[in-house]
């Protein structure tokens, strides 16, 4: 597989003739129905526009650089290599691309380690179209999503295991405007909110953002989120 050749990039025409911007996805999943289901799927959307596909981890990785896509949906278990190791490397060589897992697996290992790779969502197959599209929304515009069933493991699996020495020591080196990022985050706030609540712009939440993902060594803002929560620095009440 391959990006698509001979398509405009970057908008299309809205249903009452303005311009969308796009989001450019790369479909990557081994199952040759299942990529055209969701290919049909989202090329309903004004906003989407599916610029490749992807057979195997691999090709997930290689297409990833020739494609430019916003968002990724990966799939876990692929041939060649795992959604989770090709992950780690597209997000070492492109980590401004957002990828939203989309798999039958809901072991909790699976959806820790690709957190920790750099996932931003991880929604299950079983979830209606409109979760898919709604889901997609929200990771392109700087927000992680899960299905509810995934988040509420993932919670009780993070307050119940000890948090690694490297992380809490990451937690000590945050600035006031990052853990303030992070307590607004833990709330479920977009990027947009949090820059609208402090008065900033998105460009700048989102480094502090990475600035907290870099200090505390994790790899997305659920991780860190959690972490922060084991250790006290922000309550239950806080993510509701």
């Amino acid at each position: 597989m391959r990006c698509y050749s001979g398509i405009i990039f970057g908008v299309s025409a809205g249903p009452f003739g303005g311009n969308v911007r796009q989001v450019r996805i790369l479909l990557a999943d081994d199952h040759p129905m299942m990529r055209a289901g969701i290919r049909h799927l989202l090329g309903r959307e004004p906003d989407f526009h599916v610029v490749g596909e992807a057979v195997d981890g691999e090709e997930a990785v290689r297409v990833a650089g020739e494609c430019s896509p916003d968002v990724i949906l990966m799939d876990v278990g692929m041939p060649k290599l795992s959604g989770v190791e090709a992950t780690k490397r597209i997000k070492a060589k492109r980590p401004s691309v957002t990828v939203l897992v989309l798999t039958v697996h809901d072991e909790d290992e699976y959806i820790q380690e690709l957190l920790r790779a750099g996932a931003a969502g991880y929604i299950l197959k079983t979830a209606y179209a409109e979760e898919l599209v709604n889901a997609i929304r929200a990771v392109s515009s700087g927000d992680y999503v899960f299905t509810q069933s995934v988040g509420e493991r993932l919670l009780k699996s993070f307050t119940s295991h000890r948090v690694e020495p490297g992380k809490l020591e990451g937690i000590e080196k945050l600035t006031a405007r990052e853990f303030e990022v992070l307590k607004l985050a833990a709330t479920g706030m977009s990027n947009k909110d949090i820059a609208s609540s402090l008065g900033i712009g998105t460009r700048t939440v989102k480094g502090h953002l990475i600035g907290v993902f870099g200090k505390m060594g994790v790899g997305s803002r659920t991780e860190a989120v959690l972490v922060a929560l084991k250790q006290g620095l922000i309550s239950l009440e806080d993510l509701t």
